[in-house]
């Protein structure tokens, strides 16, 4: 019996409960592998997801049947595109959701951004693997506390109308 695919969707205000939710479900086992159980993921609130979901930010959500079971986030400086908290529901990683969202995504702030840049923690191999499947390539390491350096990646987007 195969799966029901996830469909890619803009995320609302309404949604905020759900993807704190599953945010926070996602996160554990990054705050695990750090020793960190405050990371930002996980103590950012329902207001301020509400209210990042009313601002200028671009939200795109993963939905399963009913369910929402990824989601990711991009805010904007200038001409760059700030991807943060690609989550997939734990028992739902390792089936494109991820690679799904961030190309849905890429696609979505192609005309407003001329690259894309995001960071994750060392430690965290599948993201890394991830990132650097989708074209993400390195552009520093950054040192932020005796247990976590944050690896920055960077990846250029060709305007759609260029890219056809």
């Amino acid at each position: 019996m195969s799966e029901p695919t996830a469909s890619i969707e803009r995320a609302g205000p309404d949604d905020a409960g759900e993807i704190l939710t599953l945010q926070r479900a996602a996160y554990v086992a990054e705050a695990q592998l750090y020793g960190d159980p405050f990371i930002p993921a996980l103590v950012e609130s329902y207001d301020q997801m509400r209210r990042l979901l009313e601002g200028d930010a671009a939200v795109l959500k993963a939905v399963s049947g009913r369910r929402l079971v990824g989601a990711v986030r991009a805010q904007f400086s200038e001409h760059t595109c700030l991807v943060g908290r690609l989550v997939v529901a734990p028992d739902m990683q390792g089936r494109g959701i991820g690679g799904r969202l961030m190309r849905a995504l890429e696609e979505e702030v192609a005309g407003r951004a001329d690259a894309c840049v995001l960071f994750t923690g060392h430690l965290s191999e599948d993201n890394l693997r991830l990132y650097r499947r989708l074209g993400y390539s390195e552009t520093h390491r950054e040192r932020v506390a005796a247990h976590l350096t944050l690896v920055h990646m960077r990846k250029a987007l060709v305007p759609a109308a260029a890219g056809g």
